[in-house]
Order: structure tokens, then sequence, then C-alpha cells
């Protein structure tokens, strides 16, 4: 029997399998835990995180309020990077509510998926 760790490891090694960061076009990985959400980009070429941003430190607003706010930042850390377009990897979780609305906001922002 799986539980849905296991089924989410099991679909992220299948992502994976296809999602590859370069140093031109790196990985945006989404890790959406109970508490918090996190992002980072990645160059899978050097295997070196590039920028990264998360919820830890926002204290006021819902769960979503924060997600977008952690899509925002993960722009503004790409542009200090100068780095325009990602791969957008959402880790073996659905595309839907805080993954979602972290991917929303980044693009909004203006990062081309």
């Amino acid at each position: 029997m799986q539980n849905k760790t296991d089924k989410r490891i099991r679909l992220k090694a299948k992502i994976r399998s296809r999602i590859i960061g370069t140093s031109e076009r790196p990985r945006l990985s989404v890790f959406r835990s109970n508490k918090f959400i996190y992002a980072q980009v990645i160059d899978d070429s050097t295997k070196k995180t590039l920028v990264q941003a998360s919820d830890v430190k926002l204290s006021t607003g819902t769960k979503t309020e924060r997600a977008k706010k952690v899509g925002q930042m993960i722009k503004d850390a790409c542009d200090n990077a100068k780095i325009t377009q990602v791969v957008f990897d959402r880790n073996g979780f659905k595309y839907t509510g805080r993954v979602k609305l972290v991917a929303d906001a980044a693009r909004e922002a203006g990062l081309k998926f």
C-alpha cells in the first residue's frame, strides 16, 4: 500500500526524467509543506541553486496570499540574477492551489515559463 508521500516521490521521479534545468533556462522547483511554501531556481548542469524564496519569514496573510508573495519574490530574485526564462517543476504536487498560485504570480510578474 502506498501513502501520499510515496506517490508524490514516484511522480516526482517521472517528472524529473523529462524536466532538466540548464544555465540558459534553469528549473523553478516548488515545494509545499503543511505550513510553508518554498521555491528555488536550480541549474542542473552545475547542480547549484541560483536563487530561492520562501514564506518562512512572512508572518501575515493566509497561506494563499503568502504563496502569491513567494511567486513575486522569486521573480525579483531572478531579476537580480538576470534570469528571464525558467522551466517549471511542480515536484510531484498537483498543479492546483498554492503551487499554481506561485506559478501564476511569477508569470504575472514577468517570468517566462
